[in-house]
Parts: C-alpha cells; structure tokens; sequence
C-alpha cells in the first residue's frame, strides 16, 4: 500500500510540474504551448518516477487536462522520439520547396514536355473524407449513458455497489491492477476480464456471505452494481492513417471514435477494409459505406486494451462524373460492378443522360475511351484509375409541337397517333375560339440547318376540308392569330359634364345614353341638350368638305337619357368621342375675403363676373372710420398688389378699381402713427409720424447714415406696399414723400477687404465703366475728325 500511495504521489509531483513549467497551458488548455524542451524535461521526470503511462495519464486528467490534450501530449512525444510525424503545412512546405528545386534542376524542354503530358483535371473528393474533415465534429463517446452490455472490466474501472432494504451501505470499488477488488472483511474478488453481468454475479454471490438473503424474495436486502469511473485503454492505429501511432482512448471509445481520433484513412488508405486485430487475430473488418450510406453500425464494435487498428491500402478507385447524385471518387471492392458504383453515388440525377456512359480507362502506355450501354452496367467489373462519366441530356424535345393564340388550349403538344397534322393538333387544342382568324395562320419550322422557316397557310380551308392537311414535325410552332391583334383596340371617349369621364371599351349597338351611364350620368353642371359626338372619317364622305376632318353629331337628351324619336336609333362606332356641354350660367361659388375696418367683414360670394373692389366695399358696410385707407393691403394668389384705395374709392370708375377673383383678399387696417427707419443708419428704430418732418428728418431721429450708406439709393415702401425712392433732378436730391405706417430703408455698400482695397466685383465694374467711356470718347473724335 504504501509502494501505491508513493507512486501515486510522484504522478501527481510530475504533472504538476507540467503545470509549473508552463502556467498558460492551464487556462488555455493547449498543449501544444508548450515548448520541445519542457517535453522532454516532462518524459525525463516521468521515467526517473517509475510510473506507468496510464497512472500519469489519470494523473493529468484529474488536474484539469482534457483527453484531447493527453492525445496532443503523447503525440508530441512520439514525435520527438523518433516516430511518425503527423502532417502538416510545414512538411507540404517542405515538399512544395523540394519540388520547386527539382524545377529548377529540369532542363526547360522537358519541364515542358512533362507539363504538357500531366493531367490536369480536378479529380474528385474521395467519398467519406469530409466525414473525417469537419473541423467542427468531435465523434468522442459518450460517457453519460448506461453500462454498455458486456462491457469487460479492467484495472482502473470503478464499481459501485448500493445495498439497501434492511441494510444500507455503499462501496466504492475500483478495480486493481491485478484485476481484484476488495470488499471489507471478504476476500479480493478476481473480476478483470469479466463482463459486467458475470462481475455483477460474482460480488453478489460473495456479498452474500455478510449479507444473508440478498437479492432474494423475502431476504429484506438488495443489492445493485452499477459502473462508476472507467479506465482508458491504449490502442494502436496503423496503416494508411492521417495520424498513426498509440491512443489513449476510454474504454467506451469505439472503432469509429479511434479512426475519427487519428484523422481517417489517408488518400492511399482504404474505407472497406478496416481490420480490427486483438490478439493477433481479426476480429472484424469495417467497411465505412455500410455506415455512411445505410447508417448501419454493426462494425462499430468497443475497443480493448492492446487492440489494433489497421487501415490498409486500396484496392480500387472509380471516378463518377457528370449527372450523378454525388459526383466523387468511390473506393471499389472486388466482385462489385458499375451498377454497385452508381449505387453509391445516389444514382442518376433527372437531367443524366443515361442512353451511353463515357469510360476513361488506362492502358499500360495510354488512355483509351469506351461508351457503355445501360444493359452492361449490371456485368461491368471497374477496374482501378476508371473515369466514368454521365453526360447531361439534350435542352430539346424529339416530338414536341406547339399551338399558340386563338384556340381553346394552347401549349405544347406531343406529336403522336391523332396529334401529327395541323388539323389534328387544332383538335387537340380544343379547337379554335370564336375571334380566330382563318384567313391566314402561321406554321414556324426549323430546316436543316436549324435556321427558321415561315410557312403561312389558310386555315379556314384546312379546317373545312378545302385544302390538304399539313403533317407536323418536332419543333413545329403554329399561330392562330385572334382579330383583336389585327385591329387597333376599340374604344370611345366621353369628356366635359360627366361624372367620370374618360375612355371606355367599344361594344356593338352601345348607344349614347350608354355610354354616359357608364361615365356614372351627368354632373350637376351638364346641358343635356348640347351633347355632341366626333366621329372619325373613313369611307363615308357625303356630304363633307375637304376641308373637314370629322363628322359633328348633336343631339339633345334630357334628364332621363332619352334622346328624340329622330335620333332615338343612333350608335356608337369605334373611337367616337362624345362631348357633353356645360350650362353656360352654371358655376361653382367663387368668394372673396375683406377684413379689417369695415362694418361686417368676413368671406363674400361674388355676385356677378364684372363685381369689383369698390362694389365688395360697399356690400361689406362701408368703412369704419378708423380705416387707413393708404394702408390697405389686396392679396391675389398669394402675392402683394399695390393700390390706392382712397383713389378706387374717389373714382370708382379708375382702372386702379380691379375685377374680383375667386381668392382675393382685402385688408384695410386701422390708421398706424408709427414711422420705421432701417438699413445703414447708426440706430434703426421705429418713431413716431410727424406732419412736418421729410425723409431727412427720420434719417437724423435715426442717428444719421453709417459710413457704407448708398445714400442716393435710399426708398421707402408705404403700408399699402408700394415703393418709392429718391430721385436726382438738375442735381438736386428728391425724396419721396413720408406717412404714416411707411418704411425708410437705405441700402449698404458691400464690405471690401482688410486692405481698404476693392472687391473683385467692384474692381471689375470700375474696369468695365473705363472702358465705355475711352470707346465713347474714341467714337466722338473719330465723328469730329473724319
């Protein structure tokens, strides 16, 4: 006991070191941070410890490593102890720089002529290596199920056993390496090797020594055995393997869990004939397809201790390309045929063309072609490097025509007894609609060298029995033209006093009281008594001038849509277009709006067409007499119309006295006493109206004009909104005229540059004035000196 304990310590002592020597493994549990030489430190401390590489591999798992990381750990040793290395990119490196020097090394005719022969066709994946290629899968075994039925006990299992009923008490067993275990106060029980159900026997035949009755009727006590911790197990894969070498796996693990472990079989390597050997002797042969296209699992056997798994090479590979379901490389046992092979790939797509399969085989010096019938792929042995391939079927049809246009059903058809001329297909179709028109149908075929031919034909004799009948070929395409496509489409328009005017599909004998129910009857506005229709002209002219390009219709109907017995039978022809007249004293409400110093303001209808401004003051009450005439305001669609209302009021007759529209507005405000001054004066503000004062008056109760003041430029805008500025006459200043509610606003120079200079614009004015006035005085010398 205390040779165990002291080995189990020194396990413990070695895997820690592990940890000591690289602290980032722990918390990014990678072993491959590691670096060569804390390996091999790792392997001399674990010899001089006496340890076996099961205990430190337990060991590490009870640290914290992952099984995972065991395997990485005992492969990085393999490796550094001579075995076989696992690919990687640095060894394709290595192989890629080798090849590169053995191009250079080639004289430059043969490097070409060896390009030239060396096939450079993609070759298929081989079918089952992506199974072994998804990075994502783990495929490890599952350790939270029920004991497997003859599972076999091994050193280092642990055996659980619950007693309860009259007794109660539970042991923890675990098996020792001399495969025994010990219950107290028995003997050790030998149950290595065992299966689960035999061990089960014989502990409860031995407990039933301390425990008398168990697990029996009426014994009062029962005992269950179940498993608790297994042990891992270490198998071999070799072979044609990603990675060969020895496994630690558990003892769980399957066939299948070790293969995915070691990469699968290499591109040499085989996937029907997998030996599993224990005890020198094979014990079963895996073939994966039986898993991967059946998902049948009878090969998936559990793996013991010492197994060995041997992935050999191929026997044979056949190509399958084309039209097939999984176009791969599939691995070919013998004895199995091309019809075995295309089982694999799933069979033919809907779009192969199965009447002849393409074979590439190789010879002993070259390639040669062979074409297979479908009655010789059940008898077709494959043999290794063949290339089959499945062609795609033709986009063509070998007896399809088509009828298309005035008949019942058109679409394709299929040339066959009853169906192989044009009256037959007509036929087929259902026949012809009732708009066909039989003077000319068109038959579309292809020649002989696939360019189109026209063949044009009267069907109504075919039909009849008049004309012979036309046998059909593949690709014939027939016409049936409606009539509706041989004329412009008929329609008649309805406009003016209609509800919903607008264009309307023609029909026979449609009248005009017709029509205009169709247009959804008069508006409120119509005239039934000037209704009109505008008639094209094209064969009948009697009775019209050359120079008129219509035929004029008018009628007179009344509420009721009826027309006089004269015109009672009039009819509409296509693209007739009838006008309905409006009353010429009907119209919707027009109004105007007067606000402000009138006795009754608000909206005002317009009486009649010659009202005016004076004529709506006058209807609102007349003004109040607090009413600022000068400062009236009329708004017309929006915008500001000056006007004098003291002159339109004075002179009613004065063209200042303007028409009302529908919309117009009128403002007239109470008197103002208020004068505003603004622009480049020293203190725009707003001061009172004084009788007395001019313009230069508010100018200085402003604080005068800045230094950038246009002074001749100054204006002023009165409250009805027209604009008067200052004049210059003989030299001498005008400015206009100030009341009240005006405006005064003097204008600003723009700003020049730091430099006291110019502004371009002002530079280029200056410039442009210069040179009118040299021309001009040019001009009047060149007059005063002829």
């Amino acid at each position: 006991m205390k040779r165990i304990l002291s080995r189990l310590a020194a396990a413990w002592l070695v895997v820690g070191q592990i940890f000591l020597l690289a602290p980032t493994v722990v918390a990014q549990s990678k072993v491959d941070q590691l670096t060569d030489q804390q390996i091999q430190d790792f392997v001399q401390k674990a010899q001089a410890s006496g340890l076996t590489e099961s205990q430190i591999e337990q060991a590490a798992v009870a640290q914290g490593l992952t099984p995972a990381d065991v395997t990485r750990m005992r492969e990085r040793i393999a490796g550094m102890s001579g075995g076989q290395k696992r690919p990687n990119t640095r060894d394709t490196d290595v192989v890629r720089q080798q090849q590169g020097e053995l191009d250079r090394r080639t004289p430059p005719a043969r490097r070409d002529s060896i390009v030239t022969n060396r096939d450079t066709t993609r070759r298929p994946a081989v079918f089952g290596s992506s199974f072994f290629n998804n990075a994502t899968l783990t495929f490890e075994p599952n350790l939270r199920i029920p004991t497997p039925r003859g599972y076999v006990l091994g050193p280092d299992d642990e055996l659980i056993v619950d007693i309860y009923g009259n007794a109660s008490y539970t042991y923890k067993l675990r098996v020792s390496p001399e495969g025994t275990i010990r219950i107290e106060n028995l003997a050790p029980i030998v149950v290595s090797g065992l299966t689960i159900e035999e061990a089960r026997e014989r502990i409860i035949s031995r407990l039933r020594l301390a425990y008398s009755g168990l697990n029996r009727p009426g014994g009062g006590v029962t005992a269950q055995i179940t498993l608790g911790s297994i042990r891992s197990i270490r198998v071999s894969i070799t072979g044609e393997v990603v990675k060969p070498g020895r496994y630690t796996v558990s003892s769980l693990s399957t066939a299948f869990n070790a293969l995915y472990q070691s990469g699968g079989p290499t591109e040499n390597g085989s996937f029907r004939s997998i030996q599993v050997i224990r005890g020198n002797r094979v014990i079963r042969t895996i073939d994966l397809y039986d898993f991967l296209l059946r998902a049948d699992q009878k090969d998936n056997i559990l793996l013991q201790d010492d197994d060995i798994i041997r992935v050999p090479d191929y026997e044979a590979k056949v190509e399958l390309t084309g039209e097939v379901r999984r176009p791969m490389t599939y691995e070919v046992k013998r004895g199995e045929t091309l019809r075995n092979v295309l089982g694999f790939a799933g069979g033919f797509t809907d779009q192969a063309y199965t009447a002849t399969l393409t074979l590439r085989r190789n010879t002993p010096r070259e390639r040669r072609v062979a074409n297979l019938s479908p009655d010789e792929l059940a008898a077709f042995v494959p043999l290794n490097g063949d290339r089959v391939t499945v062609g795609k079927i033709l986009s063509r049809f070998e007896n399809q025509v088509q009828v298309l246009g005035a008949v019942f059903r058109p679409g394709e058809y299929a040339i066959e007894p009853g169906t192989s001329t044009v009256r037959e297909l007509i036929g087929k179709a259902e026949g012809l609609r009732e708009d066909a028109f039989l003077g000319r149908a068109i038959l579309r075929r292809e020649g002989v060298n696939l360019d189109a031919t026209n063949i044009a034909f009267d069907l109504g004799k075919i039909m009849r029995g008049e004309a012979p009948d036309i046998a059909l070929q593949r690709q014939d395409v027939i016409t049936v033209t409606p009539l509706s496509e041989l004329r412009e489409t008929y329609a008649i328009t309805i406009t003016g006093a209609v509800n919903r005017g607008g264009r309307y599909a023609y029909a026979d004998s449609m009248r005009v009281a017709d029509l205009i129910v169709q247009a959804g009857g008069f508006a409120e506005s119509a005239s039934p008594s000037r209704v009109e229709v505008a008639r094209r002209l094209k064969d009948d002219t009697t009775g019209i001038n050359s120079a008129q390009s219509v035929r004029l219709f008018r009628f007179d109907l009344d509420q009721n849509l009826r027309l006089r017995a004269q015109d009672a039978g009039f009819a509409l022809k296509p693209f007739d277009v009838v006008y309905v007249r409006s009353d010429p004293r009907y119209e919707a409400q027009r109004q105007v709006i007067i606000t402000g110093e009138v006795l009754y303001p608000g909206s005002y209808a317009i009486r009649e067409k010659s009202e005016r401004i004076a004529d709506l003051i006058q209807r609102a009450g007349g003004l109040r007499p607090e009413a600022f005439l000068r400062a009236a305001r009329f708004i017309r669609r929006g915008e500001l119309v000056a006007l004098d209302l003291r002159e339109i009021l004075d002179r009613p007759d004065s063209e200042a006295n303007l028409l009302l529209r529908d919309g117009d507005s009128l403002e007239i405000p109470k008197k103002t006493e208020l004068v505003r001054i603004q622009g480049a004066v020293l203190n725009p503000a707003t001061v009172n109206f004084q009788r007395n004062f001019e313009l230069r008056n508010y100018i200085s109760r402003s604080g005068g004009f800045t230094e950038r003041a246009i002074r001749r430029k100054v204006f002023v805008t009165y409250a009805n909104g027209e604009v008067d500025r200052t004049r210059n006459v003989l030299f001498i200043k005008q400015f206009p005229r100030m009341e009240p509610g005006a405006t005064i606003s003097v204008p600003t120079r723009p700003v020049r540059d730091q430099n006291g200079r110019l502004s371009p614009g002002e530079r280029v004015g200056l410039y442009s004035l210069f040179g009118s006035l040299v021309i001009a005085i040019a001009t009047v010398i060149t007059r005063l000196n002829p």
